[in-house]
């Protein structure tokens, strides 16, 4: 099998962490770089994403998620967040970083920035807060799939109040709100789970092709 799959099949959603290792920065650092480069729709990369390693900081997030101990045991946690608007200044200030890194002038990139204008004025808030969240999801598979590569364990979490971890975070003056959070480290040897065999459908009971 090639690495990615073999990366697939050694991966799973860790319960216990090993409390005496550590990420480290390198690797922590490359994981981070490897979310930054996700793609997502227009390029507009509608996230934000925090790195707590404050121990306060993560033990009010753990209130926040059912006292999941994977918040404060693993190495690191990540929280992963969507704008709550994508606004024109945001997609005009887009359009001039992506002008001033190629070096073209701003002035070609005109239908580009008009499109995505409109994209947005045809979507309510709502709407635009929830595209934004779906995209988020990009950059969590693309960490998982890095940090498995790594031999580095991932147990994405959906099991959260977001209003509390905006809160603690003070999201909502940022323009934010939590959609997952991640936590990232080793698996400790007491984690029997590690040892289930996945279980997935069958590759002939969800692929089908036309």
């Amino acid at each position: 099998m090639s690495d990615i799959i073999n990366s697939l099949n050694w991966r799973y959603a860790t319960k216990a962490y090993d409390h005496s290792k550590k990420i480290s920065e390198k690797d922590i650092n490359e994981l981070l770089e490897a979310m930054r480069l996700s793609p997502s729709s227009f390029g507009l990369q509608p996230w934000k994403f925090f790195l707590i390693e404050n121990k306060e900081l993560r033990e009010k997030i753990k209130e926040k998620a059912w006292n999941q101990p994977q918040v404060t045991d693993a190495s690191h946690l990540i929280v992963i967040c969507a704008k709550t608007d994508v606004s024109e200044d945001y997609i005009k200030e887009f359009i001039k970083d992506t002008a001033n890194i190629r070096g073209i002038p701003k002035e070609s990139l005109k239908g580009y920035e008009e499109m995505m204008i409109g994209f947005r004025k045809g979507k309510t808030k709502e709407e635009i807060a929830e595209w934004s969240k779906r995209q988020a999801y990009i950059p969590l598979g693309i960490l998982l799939q890095s940090a498995s590569m790594k031999k580095i364990d991932a147990t994405p979490m959906e099991g959260f109040s977001p209003q509390g971890v905006d809160e603690i975070l003070n999201l909502k003056e940022k323009g934010f709100t939590s959609v997952v959070l991640c936590a990232l480290g080793y698996r400790s040897d007491s984690d029997l789970t590690s040892k289930y065999k996945k279980v997935r459908h069958s590759f002939e009971k969800i692929i089908e092709r036309k």
